[in-house]
């Protein structure tokens, strides 16, 4: 049986559940991060209610590599589910630095695999399959059940040259299709990629090449933290070039540390500080910045900014090496306009071949469906669209059944004729402040409608016993400059005539005088400015019945 309560449907929130025997298993415990849907959040997370549950029947959690939508929900719900984490070495250094921050690194059991041999959690028997990705050990799962061996991809992509890493060969990959997969569950992302998603050492060739082309310039290269492989790049460009190296961000820092720690890195040159890199002739450094989705308390968007101790200068250059994550397109292209406007040179990857996607293209895919083999196959981590297509690849291709499920979906695997049979609750979360809150919930709804229409503040006070009211009104958010006052005072003069004609017990009643006060604001912000504001009405009036 299968169920993902993230991840399926849309990009990011991994969170997938196989259950036999009674017993449940889950793979990943993602996140991702809120848009304007959700104001005044950063963190959305799958609700985790079904398997919650069931917490005495999961047996454990496995992870299979350390991005955020896959890990960054672990520490906020590890701690509340109660069962052993498993993970690699390096997944499990960010991951234990995750738990210690939230201060449940002694409550939570993080279990470190080292191997690549098969350890068992139930009825699961489960083994690492390393494969390349933009990050440091990214892996995928064979998991044994007693129904049939199961094939989880997790993040990949096929590489020739992954820099980081030595991922399973051809033959390796052939041989687990020739000992019998029932189903393939497999990341859908670049399914509409007509072409494989390409090489770390293709990146590094052309990433010196253009570093080389702006000598006397200072050259600033933005790309994602966890992508070790593209650190290591940087480091040797920098020393190809003649440059000193800069690193400017938290997350590489924390990542460079976590790598090095695990044993990669091992030629990455000394890391100098930028006040040494801005002592430096413009020509003799190369700084590695996050910032590259246009995050706007990052690295380069304060150096954007001029808010940041690495300062450009017309001529200067900034490398993007990194895609555009789906969402995030504005903010990138904010950030580099604004270099722009200062003459600073950007180039991006339709420029030169300075990134490489970490996710397969449809060549990948067929070429795994044929060393796998298996019985089924269900995408994942895909919107609907990328599933959809994926299914019809894997058909085209030979593989005998295709399930498209998206969250909620039970799916039955085996025995029998594989498909969905029942849904369960799939909703999600979000991070409100300090508060776990859910995403469909009154406040939210209640911030977006103020982000619209704004608010009106209305009190009313005076003596119920000689229906003697005053009433004073307050807008916020409101489209009105020169109008406001004449707005105000018409709007207290509406809430007054509405209390005068209220009859018999609505007279003394709290409900019925707040909710006509309430009416005649709002009707009066309508006729002014054409918006339904929300109004809160406090009242302050002496005599009013319980």
């Amino acid at each position: 049986m299968f169920c993902a309560l993230g991840g399926s449907g849309e990009i990011g929130m991994n969170v997938n559940l196989y259950g036999a025997h009674g017993k449940w298993l889950m793979v990943d415990l993602g996140m991702t991060f809120a848009g304007s849907e959700y104001p005044g959040s950063e963190l959305v997370f799958a609700d985790l209610a079904f398997i919650e549950e069931r917490r005495e029947d999961l047996v454990g959690i496995v992870l299979t590599h350390a991005h955020e939508d896959h890990i960054g929900a672990v520490p906020y719900f590890a701690a509340d589910l109660d069962v052993p984490l498993y993970a690699t070495p390096f997944t499990a250094k960010l991951v234990a630095a995750k738990l210690e921050e939230a201060g449940i690194a002694r409550d939570v059991e993080l279990n470190v695999i080292d191997h690549f041999d098969q350890f068992d959690l139930g009825p699961f028997g489960i083994r690492y399959v390393p494969l390349a990705h933009s990050i440091a050990e990214g892996n995928a799962l064979v998991i044994e059940t007693p129904y049939g061996r199961i094939f989880h991809t997790g993040d990949w992509k096929l590489d020739d040259e992954p820099l980081v890493g030595t991922p399973a060969t051809p033959a390796e990959l052939t041989q687990i299709g020739d000992e019998g997969v029932l189903a393939l569950v497999c990341d859908s992302t670049n399914v509409f990629n007509p072409k494989a998603s390409g090489s770390e050492g293709e990146v590094a060739r052309a990433m010196e090449a253009e570093v080389a082309r702006h000598k006397g310039k200072r050259v600033v290269v933005t790309t994602f933290a966890s992508n070790v492989a593209r650190v290591q790049t940087l480091g040797r460009v920098a020393k190809a070039t003649g440059r000193r190296l800069c690193v400017v961000g938290r997350s590489l820092d924390r990542i460079i540390a976590a790598a090095e720690g695990c044993g990669y890195l091992g030629d990455l040159p000394d890391i100098i500080d930028m006040d040494t890199a801005m002592g430096l002739p413009r020509g003799q450094v190369l700084i590695v910045a996050t910032g590259g989705q246009g995050e706007p308390r990052a690295a380069l968007s304060r150096i954007a900014d001029g808010n940041h101790p690495v300062k450009l200068e017309r001529g200067d250059v900034v490398l993007f090496s990194s895609r555009q994550i789906p969402g995030n397109e504005i903010a990138i292209g904010k950030v580099q306009n604004q270099l722009a406007e200062q003459g600073i040179t950007v180039v991006t990857d339709r420029q030169a071949e300075i990134h490489v996607s970490g996710h397969p293209g449809r060549p990948e895919l067929e070429a795994l469906y044929g060393w796998i083999r298996p019985q089924i196959l269900m995408p994942v981590h895909g919107e609907m669209r990328h599933m959809m297509e994926q299914a019809r690849v894997g058909k085209a291709c030979g593989i005998p059944a295709q399930v498209v499920q998206k969250n909620g979906d039970l799916v039955r695997l085996a025995p029998g004729k594989p498909g969905k049979f029942a849904e369960v609750g799939a909703g999600r979360l979000i991070l409100d402040g300090d508060i776990i809150a859910p995403a469909d919930g009154e406040a939210v709804a209640m911030r977006r409608r103020l982000a619209w229409h704004g608010a009106l503040m209305v009190a009313v006070g005076g003596r119920v016993k000689h229906h003697e009211f005053t009433a004073q009104v307050a807008g916020l958010g409101l489209p009105l400059v020169e109008d406001y006052d004449a707005f105000v005072k018409e709007a207290e003069n509406d809430v007054l005539d509405a209390l005068g004609k209220l009859k018999g017990q609505d007279k003394r009643d709290g409900g019925a005088i707040a909710e006509a006060a309430r009416l005649a604001a709002r009707r009066a912000a309508g006729r002014w400015c054409g918006k339904k504001p929300q109004v809160k009405v406090m009242l302050m009036v002496e005599g009013l019945e319980p």
